[in-house]
C-alpha cells in the first residue's frame, strides 16, 4: 500500500512536469487534425491532409454544417485508395484533442481585390473563431491560411494568447513554390533543385531573395550565364512579378486559388507532425530579426512539432533588407490603423 501511494505521488509529479513543458505531442493528439472553414481552400486542404497519410482523423468545422458533412462524405468515399483516415463534420468541441488546427475560414477574395482589403471582412470572422476555439483547446499548433494571412496570424496570436511559435501562417510557402516552379521552367531544371525564397508579406510587398539563390549550390547568376541567359536581371524580375501577381491572374481566370495552397498546407503539416525541423518560409511573430519587431511576416523558419522553433536570418543584400523592412512597416501601419 505504501509503495502504491509513493509510486502514485511520483507519477503525478512527473505528469505535472510534463504538462508544464507545454509539449504539443503530450497534451494533444498529433494524428488528429481540425480544419475550420470548408470553402474552396478549406475543403482542398482537408482533402490533401486526409490522403497524406499523416492523420488518422480530420474534423471539419463550418458555419454551414451541412456543407461540412457533404465534404467529409465526399473525401471519405475515396479514402480506400489512400491511407486509413476518418473525415467527419464536427463542432468546436470536437477540436479539443487536435494537435494541429487549420484556420481557412473567411470571405473569398474578389477579382481585383487585394489581400489587405480582405482584412476588414475577415478579422470579425477570426475573432469569433478564436473565442470558440480557445474555449476547448489551448495547446494545438494553429496554422492560419485565410488572407491577408500575415495580419490575421498576428491577430490570432494576440487573440489566442498561445505561445508565438504555436501560431503560424502559411506565409510565403506557396509564393516560394511558385518562384521555384517558374525559375525551373525558364532554366530547364527540376524545381526541387531551385533554392530561393520569397519573403515578407504574402501579398503585394513580398520580395524575392535573389542574392543567395542557387541551383543545387551553383550561384543563380552563374547558372544563368552557363545556360546562355543574356539578360538574367530582366528575366528574374519578370519571374518575380509573375509570382507576386499569380493569385490575381488565377482568380481572374477561375474565381479562386486552392490547389496550390492545399499542397503547401500539406507540406507544412508534414513538417509539424513528423517533427522534421524543416526550413519553410512560414509567417510567425518576428522579434528582432532584420530590425523588425512585433509583426508576422514570412521568413525562413525551422518548423517542427511545436510550430516555429527558430526564425533564420538568411543573408540579404542592402536592397532586399530595405524592401523587407518596408513590407513590415506596411503591415504595422495597417494594424495600427485598425486599432
Amino acid at each position: 500500500m505504501i509503495y502504491l501511494i509513493i509510486h502514485s505521488c511520483f507519477f503525478q509529479q512527473e505528469t505535472d512536469i510534463l504538462l508544464k513543458r507545454k509539449d504539443v505531442s503530450i497534451l494533444t493528439n498529433m494524428q488528429k487534425c481540425g480544419v475550420i472553414g470548408v470553402g474552396f481552400v478549406g475543403a482542398t486542404c482537408a482533402y490533401t491532409l486526409a490522403v497524406s497519410g499523416l492523420f488518422s482523423e480530420v474534423v471539419l468545422v463550418d458555419m454551414n454544417h451541412k456543407k461540412a458533412e457533404g465534404e467529409a462524405a465526399d473525401i471519405n468515399h475515396g479514402v480506400s485508395f489512400a491511407k486509413p483516415c476518418f473525415v467527419r463534420a464536427g463542432k468546436y468541441a470536437d477540436l479539443a484533442e487536435c494537435g494541429l488546427i487549420i484556420i481557412a475560414a473567411g470571405a473569398n477574395q474578389k477579382p481585383g481585390e487585394t489581400r489587405i482589403e480582405l482584412l476588414h471582412r475577415n478579422r470579425v470572422i477570426l475573432s469569433s473563431i478564436m473565442e470558440q476555439l480557445t474555449a476547448v483547446n489551448r495547446d494545438a499548433v494553429l496554422l492560419i491560411v485565410s488572407n491577408p494571412v500575415d495580419v490575421l496570424t498576428c491577430m490570432a496570436q494576440q487573440l489566442s494568447g498561445f505561445p508565438a511559435g504555436h501560431v503560424i501562417g502559411s506565409g510565403t510557402v506557396l509564393d516560394t513554390a511558385r518562384l521555384k516552379y517558374l525559375v525551373g521552367q525558364k532554366l530547364g531544371v527540376d524545381s526541387r533543385n531551385v533554392h530561393a525564397f520569397i519573403i515578407g508579406e504574402h501579398g503585394d510587398s513580398e520580395l524575392a531573395v535573389w542574392s543567395s539563390a542557387n541551383i543545387s549550390g551553383v550561384d543563380l547568376d552563374d547558372y544563368c550565364r552557363i545556360t546562355g541567359v543574356t539578360d538574367p536581371t530582366a528575366m528574374l524580375h519578370q519571374i518575380y512579378e509573375n509570382v507576386r501577381d499569380a493569385a490575381y491572374s488565377i482568380i481572374e481566370s477561375k474565381g479562386a486559388t486552392y490547389y496550390g495552397i492545399g499542397m503547401a498546407v500539406r507540406r507544412i503539416a508534414e513538417a509539424i507532425v513528423r517533427d522534421e525541423h524543416s526550413v519553410l518560409p512560414v509567417s510567425s511573430m518576428i522579434q528582432g530579426h532584420y530590425g523588425v519587431d512585433g509583426i508576422c511576416l514570412g521568413l525562413p523558419s525551422i518548423v517542427g512539432k511545436n510550430g516555429v522553433e527558430a526564425v533564420l536570418d538568411i543573408p540579404l543584400s542592402a536592397e532586399e533588407l530595405g524592401r523587407l523592412q518596408s513590407s513590415a512597416q506596411k503591415m504595422k501601419a495597417l494594424i495600427k490603423q485598425l486599432h
